[in-house]
């Protein structure tokens, strides 16, 4: 029953000769990838007031607009520079196996470390804003929006672990739907401002944020362009995701390139210039793009349109990193720098253990800090940035090395991105650092060392495990070693008796061991055991403190066990299984508790002997 529920919620089994079906054309996959730059418009916006309104007050709209085109300048340069990164790494793994390959490989490890921690935020940020999106058209929700947004991360897990493709049909539709309300908000709001004359003056002693009197200062300027820089992260999505489009792959994926930027170059831009005719003012409880809709369309079924398509944007957000962290990891696992069940693919295609842990650690942040998306995103973009500072670096020494036919434009649009990118990580570094930025500091550098340990288990076990060629023509297969056998048992029954037999097969050298928990409880099986017609010596060990592992190793070990150092023994286990999963809690299974236990004793094999319970 389990096992068809699972089924149903998650799909049938995909074979590994339609993985090209599960691939996403542009029309579905840009949404799907695109999705977390495009729903920055929703609170990036915000974020730049949020800095500058306390501080120079109604000065904030003046220098709103003059902020995000600097903002969109960026995202010019960084749709460039990754074009070009998809058409020389075709196979995904963005600015990892850039900076891997181009660098070295600790500065592979930063950038992968890095984007893992991005990605990670992405999802936690994504589905803290929906939930305010959420709250803000029904404030009674508040109070519970940790738990709306655990469920979402989890209905999202759901999703993307029925497959590439199916996921993308059914996330996609809501990006459209967004970038359409909010190009008609962006319409709607300047026809009422320039054409009807609508003026919105804020009222400072009903805000919820006071309106400050400062200078404009140069610091404050930045801190205003990092914050406001959200909206770039997610940018590499799409370089880490080319496998993931159908054939032409490359060419696909720089098609997606441009129409992600047109998207979020027109709704950012559109927003934050809203946002400073309109006067919106940050507020817990209200969004900038719900205060913008109510002046706009009023509390009607516009604004409520807006609301809902903003909610699902900024939930649906994460399907970037449901697309790129299993994906990256995928590529970190194969180069040996991250567990290798993340390189497998599940039941429908994807690589659901990539899935599973990012959902895991999404929630672990999202009940962290509360649910609370301005504490979780100073520390979004830095770990973005330095990716991209990495990965346009990167390209730009391919082309001063490689210097292919037209490597000088080429050159100097990544060395423009590297700058650019640079610049504004040293800027996010010092204008967050005390805000939260010093935590991806601290954890980038920790997932490096686990990544370097991850690497140096596999080369220790390759290098124990390989047999050189040479080897293997002069290696005799003849063993060396006397095999023994011992079948724990604690009682003569069918079961234990078909564990015997199968251990004479085996070899000759087989005895029956069994523990007396209480003096006299064993003569019963001694006297059972004198009917028996064997040659198999029956082993009893008292055990005065009810242990069952101790007692068995230290048989092992002791002279009066005929094995030899060297000899291989192996513990046969009788166990039997019950046709029902709730039966097996009726029993105390001890042999599982012995295999578990064994399985750290050197020349010491386990085989556990099945006997199957039939549902009389």
């Amino acid at each position: 029953m389990i096992n068809q529920f699972i089924r149903w919620v998650l799909g049938k089994k995909l074979e590994n000769e339609r993985l090209e079906e599960q691939k996403f054309n542009v029309f579905w996959g840009t949404p799907i990838l695109a999705s977390d730059t495009v729903s920055s418009v929703a609170y990036a916006v915000e974020e730049i007031l949020w800095v500058l309104v306390p501080v120079v007050g109604m000065a904030s709209y003046l220098w709103m607009s003059r902020i995000a085109v600097i903002i969109i300048l960026l995202l010019v340069i960084l749709t460039l520079s990754y074009r070009q990164t998809v058409a020389a790494y075709p196979n995904g793994g963005g600015a990892y196996v850039v900076a891997k390959d181009n660098l070295n490989t600790l500065l592979g490890l930063v950038a992968g470390a890095s984007l893992a921690v991005d990605y990670t935020l992405t999802v936690a940020v994504s589905t803290c804003a929906g939930t305010a999106a959420i709250t803000s058209a029904f404030p009674h929700l508040f109070p519970h929006r940790v738990l709306i947004s655990v469920i979402v991360i989890v209905l999202l897990a759901v999703g993307n672990l029925r497959g590439i493709r199916e996921s993308s049909r059914v996330f996609s539709v809501p990006t459209y739907a967004f970038v359409i309300a909010v190009l008609a908000l962006i319409v709607a709001g300047i026809w009422k401002h320039h054409v009807m004359g609508y003026a919105h003056v804020p009222n400072p002693s009903t805000s919820h944020v006071s309106f400050g009197t400062q200078a404009v200062t140069f610091l404050l300027l930045l801190r205003a362009f990092s914050a406001g820089c959200a909206a770039l992260t997610g940018v590499e999505a799409v370089s880490n995701a080319v496998p993931n489009f159908e054939k032409p792959t490359v060419r696909n994926a720089r098609v997606a390139y441009i129409l992600m930027a047109l998207a979020v170059a027109s709704t950012f831009g559109g927003v934050a210039y809203l946002a400073s005719i309109y006067h919106a003012v940050p507020d817990p409880h209200s969004t900038v793009i719900a205060q913008i809709a109510t002046d706009v369309f009023g509390r009607g079924g516009m604004f409520y349109f807006i609301q809902a398509t903003t909610a699902l944007i900024l939930v649906l957000a994460a399907n970037t990193s449901y697309s790129g962290f299993p994906m990256l990891l995928s590529v970190m696992a194969l180069d040996g720098y991250a567990p290798r069940q993340l390189a497998l693919r599940g039941h429908r295609l994807n690589y659901n253990n990539g899935i599973l842990l990012l959902s895991v650690l999404a929630i672990i942040l999202v009940v962290a800090f509360q649910g609370d998306t301005h504490l979780l995103i100073p520390l979004y973009a830095l770990g973005v940035f330095t990716s991209f500072t990495l990965s346009q670096f990167g390209m730009l020494m391919r082309w001063l090395r490689s210097k292919p036919a037209g490597w000088l434009s080429r050159a100097l649009i990544n060395g423009l991105g590297a700058v650019a990118t640079f610049v504004t990580v040293v800027i996010l570094s010092i204008t967050k650092f005390t805000e939260g930025a010093w935590i991806v500091l601290v954890v980038v550098p920790l997932l490096m060392l686990i990544m370097i340990r991850i690497k140096r288990h596999y080369l220790s076990v390759a290098a124990q495990l390989d047999i050189p060629n040479d080897e293997l023509e002069r290696l005799d297969l003849t063993p060396k070693y006397s095999h023994h056998v011992i079948v724990p048992i604690d009682s003569l029954n069918k079961m234990t008796v078909k564990a015997l037999r199968y251990a004479k097969t085996l070899t000759p050298n087989v005895v029956a061991f069994h523990l007396e928990i209480y003096k006299g409880e064993a003569d019963k099986l001694r006297k059972k055991w004198t009917l028996l017609k064997t040659d198999i010596p029956l082993i009893i060990r008292y055990s005065p403190y009810r242990e069952i592992i101790r007692p068995l190793v230290e048989y092992i070990d002791s002279e009066e066990h005929a094995s030899r150092p060297g000899d291989v023994i192996t513990i046969l286990l009788p166990q039997f299984f019950v046709s029902r999963w709730w039966e097996l809690f009726l029993h105390n299974n001890t042999s599982l508790f012995i295999a578990n236990a064994m399985f750290h004793k050197r020349d010491v094999v386990v085989s556990i002997m099945p006997f199957y319970i039939q549902d009389l």
